[in-house]
């Protein structure tokens, strides 16, 4: 559980921290394909690409929206993470000169830990899955006093991620859908914050970690199973303070397995897009079948990032 902050989740927000966060971030390109060229009964699809973005993933500009506004203690700042989320808060701390402390449990990457660790951060390895690492950093920030960097739960993390959506918005405008992965929610609700009412926001997640799909059954955040290989999307359940804004924003959520989440990431290689397996699962959905759009419908899909990839990998 992360501590109020009283920051109002908004489009006027949203807007605001795009400002200030703007110059520390990437405006990531979106790329405009036939829906024929990856094999899919659709006029045209928008990729908005955060594989492009600094840190390699969606995740930093949530991290610079903590660092740029709000006070950071002496301590520094302490994130857990299962990766991507800990690459982006080391790579801002980075930047800023601040002392940062990032906690991963065994099972994050050998690339991602280095990324971390190139950006000057202290990397502490700690338990089996992100919230035996989530329990270990609460503890260290009760030592330390360092600020909390949530990868999901806190209103500064929705905000950031949310200007992901103001710069779709602005690139394509009038889109009908918005294909967005899900693992903790911080992306999909400050999207679905951003075009409340204007766009159709679809959350995908891995069959074999449903969390907010299990969340939205039982009206309120649950645990889930964590087993699938796309491990970023598989927290044991959902944000509280994200459940509320997805219960009242998202459509719908839509399953994925986890071999066509590896067949997803294999036709974005061939692109050459390069997803790690968790960006390729909004994708997923499109190419198994799983959504399937009207044939003018205005699709866009976000490719939340690359870290960790390998051409070994997507030759399976």
């Amino acid at each position: 559980m992360t501590a109020p902050t009283g920051v109002a989740i908004s489009r006027a927000e949203i807007e605001r921290v795009h400002r200030i966060i703007a110059p520390a971030i990437r405006r990531t390109p979106v790329l405009r394909v036939s829906g024929a060229d990856l094999g899919l009964e659709l006029e045209s699809l928008t990729l908005k690409l955060e594989t492009t973005q600094r840190a390699g993933s969606f995740k930093t500009r949530g991290a610079f929206t903590h660092l740029l506004t709000r006070e950071v203690p002496a301590a520094g700042v302490a994130a857990a993470s299962g990766g991507n989320h800990g690459a982006a808060v080391a790579f801002a701390a980075g930047r800023l000169g601040v002392p940062a402390r990032i906690f991963v449990p065994r099972t994050s990457s050998a690339i991602k830990l280095e990324r971390i660790r190139s950006s000057g951060a202290s990397v502490d390895v700690h338990g089996e899955g992100y919230a035996d690492a989530l329990a270990r950093s609460e503890a260290w920030v009760g030592e330390s006093g360092a600020m909390v960097v949530h990868a999901f739960d806190q209103p500064e993390t929705i905000l950031g991620q949310g200007t992901l959506a103001l710069e779709l918005d602005e690139q394509v405008p009038d889109l009908d859908t918005v294909l967005v992965g899900v693992g903790g929610g911080g992306l999909i609700s400050g999207i679905a914050t951003w075009f409340e009412g204007r766009a159709r926001i679809v959350g995908v997640e891995p069959e074999l970690a449903p969390t907010l799909t299990r969340a939205l059954a039982a009206g309120e955040p649950v645990d889930a199973p964590t087993e699938s290989l796309a491990r970023s999307l598989a927290p044991k359940r959902v944000g509280t303070l994200v459940y509320p804004i997805v219960a009242r924003r998202v459509e719908r959520t839509v399953l994925v397995s986890d071999d066509e989440i590896l067949r997803a990431q294999r036709v974005l290689g061939r692109d050459p897009i390069w997803p790690e397996p968790e960006a390729a699962a909004a994708f997923a959905a499109l190419a198994s079948g799983r959504y399937c759009p009207a044939p003018d419908e205005r699709v866009a899909v976000v490719v939340s990032g690359g870290n960790a990839i390998m051409e070994a990998e997507l030759a399976g």
